[in-house]
């Protein structure tokens, strides 16, 4: 199947689920908000929410976070510990920051070598690039990619099959 006819298909079903959506509109009624008249109305209760939040009217639950709570700050430090933690994941602690990675990558000459080396084998996207035909030929299957001939009509007009798909 070409990626024309695959485009064609996905253009008719995005066609298909926006008539559904068209025809299903959401109700204001089923806003969870007081303010069930208008959208603007319910999103000035929102905003009234969040600045009661920033002037300090909300209560403080290490529970629950909803608009009327926050956190209290040791639960908020004890939060930003474990991210940091989780971050570090028992690296050792002569690498456990971007300095101290930043000071072995520069001591460490094998590694830069390698790491070098490494990026040479790039498929490059800055600059022209030969690759004989077994490269690329890997390239695209590390990457998922589909040949030229894989590909199908580039200049087909998607528009127009959308357009039939949702009329």
């Amino acid at each position: 199947m070409s990626t024309q006819t695959r485009i064609t298909a996905v253009a008719e079903a995005i066609g298909g689920d926006i008539k559904t959506l068209l025809a299903a509109q959401g109700a204001l009624a089923n806003l969870t908000t007081t303010a069930k008249g208008n959208l603007v109305a319910a999103l000035n209760e929102l905003k009234g929410l969040i600045d009661g939040l920033s002037s300090g009217s909300a209560g403080i639950d290490d529970a629950a976070t909803t608009p009327a709570n926050t956190w209290s700050a040791s639960k908020i430090a004890e939060s930003i510990a474990t991210a940091v933690d989780n971050l570090v994941n028992g690296a050792p602690d002569a690498l456990d920051t971007l300095k101290e990675l930043a000071d072995y990558l520069d001591n460490n000459e094998t590694l830069g070598t390698s790491l070098v080396a490494a990026i040479g084998n790039r498929v490059r996207y800055d600059a022209a690039q030969a690759i004989d035909t077994t490269g690329q030929a890997q390239a695209r299957a590390n990457i998922g990619a589909a040949a030229a001939a894989d590909v199908g009509d580039t200049d087909h007009d998607f528009v127009a099959d959308y357009n039939a798909a949702k009329a």
